[in-house]
């Protein structure tokens, strides 16, 4: 037996194979070949591959978010076999006398060009999907494994750390649970797990080797112990955890459906937090009242190049249209920092959480911005979508947002397209400046939902994402329940309402402490809502106090 000690970041027992990410190089070099036929055949088993899996994603996509969400998978199955887009790889392939994947680089290049110079701007938009399909062809040339996991069985996932961009493209069905060498609470590695629902642990070092993959493993998300082949002893505490953790299911299974009130009739908002439309499914699992956080920056965190507003309208709409007129707010483009995308170029920043993020490089970026919120808007007629803006620390900022949306409001109008016109706009509280010029925000937008993890780190100076920080990242510090307090009271004078969308929402230690400050919604991950709400329906408002908040 082996014991490693970590720290838990996501609740919860599970066990499995021990399984290490595999990271691929999908980078293109020419080869002469002599076999061409050999090639050819390379070509069309790797054409198969790819309809296989666009048909086996466009399934699961009508299933998760309906069918014209599925058509774009489909509409790219058929793009594989498509005449001219063949005859010019053979071309290619016959003339240079090349590699496989070369001539489909080639001539996909050449095809996404050729869209792109379009003046139709529905058709300049496919260059997109050309470059997808040509990246998919690709790498079932190289062998680049697909969603990370090339195994039959669900696997324990091991890695050093996840990037954002990296923890997208997982396939989710093989994960049992994460443990990394690296990571934070805050990482997103975590943050997906307790989207999932899943056990995660980080922090565990050089202790965690790849040559442990294969052996299986026990996972406390809890307390942040891994036992890999446990002795009978070790193995019993694990299983008793495991079967209360079942029955504990079973208990918060009766939520469903119920109230979120207090005993003393004082109402809770339990909203989600979701990072892609596929996790539309474990908020309606969860019977979550609504979704308080969409993180739209997964479509960038996925994309080789910036997302149409086709591509973007039809994942916001999928996710409105299947929460069936409950609230969705939607973030606009929160990247920067710890989420970098390459093809926005950014400058190299010594200090990222300080530099170009968020609602900055929206509002540098004019028609990176323009381009998202028409999507936004769009979205607005199938569903009660609200638009939220992150990274707030003025007023003008707030108003030149608002302008950005009268302007596509006017265009959308122009051209006779649908929307709601009485779309909420809100803004994120995670910077000490919005806490200070709360109550003049509050006269500007309809609602505040707190990043606790971002306003943790810029009100105590710590990193969110050092692991080796401990103690010293404190969401329970009196500086950040009263910079809570204070955004509240704000909001309250001005009529609008507060929720809380950061990690420190799902702390049921913490919730008489929101009831006394007075917040109106909690938006978590999707496992956390029954619980939430069984404590909720536990406690009485006017009891609650703010002791903390004087500690």
């Amino acid at each position: 037996m082996i014991l490693l000690q970590g720290k838990g970041v996501s609740k919860g027992v599970t066990s499995g194979p021990v399984y290490f990410f595999r990271r691929s190089d999908a980078t293109v070099v020419k080869r002469d070949v002599t076999d061409l036929e050999a090639e050819k055949a390379r070509l069309a088993e790797a054409q198969e591959k790819s309809i296989e899996q666009l048909n086996r994603l466009a399934d699961k996509c009508r299933e998760d978010a309906g069918e014209e969400a599925a058509i774009l998978f489909e509409t790219h199955a058929m793009f594989v076999e498509d005449e001219d887009y063949v005859e010019c790889v053979m071309d290619t392939l016959e003339s240079e006398s090349c590699n496989a994947e070369f001539a489909v680089q080639t001539a996909g290049e050449q095809f996404a060009a050729m869209f792109a110079a379009m003046d139709d701007a529905y058709m300049r938009a496919r260059a997109a999907d050309i470059k997808d399909v040509t990246g998919r062809i690709i790498n079932n040339l190289l062998g680049v494994v697909e969603g990370g996991i090339d195994s039959d069985v669900p696997v324990v996932l091991a890695a050093d750390d996840l990037a954002p961009s990296e923890t997208l493209q997982l396939d989710k069905s093989k994960i049992l649970g994460f443990m990394t060498q690296g990571g934070s609470g805050n990482s997103h590695t975590a943050i997906l797990a307790r989207t999932m629902g899943i056990p995660a642990i980080c922090g565990l070092g050089d202790s965690l080797r790849p040559e442990m993959e294969g052996r299986i493993a026990y996972i406390d998300g809890e307390t942040g112990k891994v036992a890999l082949d446990p002795d009978e002893i070790t193995l019993a505490s694990f299983q008793a955890k495991l079967k209360k953790q079942q029955e504990m299911k079973v208990l918060m299974e009766t939520m469903k459906g119920k109230e979120d009130v207090t005993l003393d009739g004082r109402e809770m908002m339990v909203y989600c937090n979701i990072g892609s439309p596929e996790d539309v499914s474990a908020v309606l699992a969860n019977d979550g009242q609504g979704i308080g956080l969409f993180r739209s920056e997964f479509l960038y965190l996925k994309a080789s190049d910036y997302p149409t507003e086709e591509e973007q309208f039809q994942a916001y709409k999928a996710v409105a249209a299947a929460m069936e007129g409950k609230r969705v707010v939607i973030r606009t483009l929160d990247i920067g920092a710890d989420k970098q995308v390459a093809y926005f170029d950014m400058k190299k920043e010594e200090n990222p959480a300080l530099g170009v993020r968020a609602i900055r490089i929206c509002l540098n970026r004019p028609e990176v911005f323009r381009t998202q919120l028409r999507a936004l808007y769009r979205a607005s007629a199938y569903g009660k979508v609200a638009v939220m803006f992150p990274m707030i620390t003025s007023v003008w900022e707030v108003r030149e947002c608002k302008r950005a949306c009268q302007k596509v409001m006017a265009e959308l109008d122009k051209e006779g397209i649908p929307y709601n016109k009485d779309t909420e706009i809100g803004i994120m509280i995670e910077t000490p400046a919005s806490v200070f010029v709360a109550d003049a925000l509050a006269k500007e937008v309809d609602f505040f939902s707190v990043g606790t993890n971002d306003l943790t780190q810029y009100t105590l100076a710590c990193d969110r994402q050092a692991n080796d920080l401990g103690k010293f990242f404190d969401p329970h510090h009196p500086a950040v329940l009263r910079a809570l307090k204070m955004a509240t009271d704000a909001a309250h004078k001005e009529g609008i309402w507060i929720g809380i969308c950061g990690e420190l929402g799902a702390d049921l230690s913490l919730l008489d402490t929101f009831l006394a400050i007075g917040i109106d919604e909690l938006s978590v991950s999707p496992s956390s809502v029954l619980p939430l709400r069984a404590r909720i329906r536990q406690s009485i408002a006017k009891t609650a106090t703010l002791e903390k908040l004087e500690s």
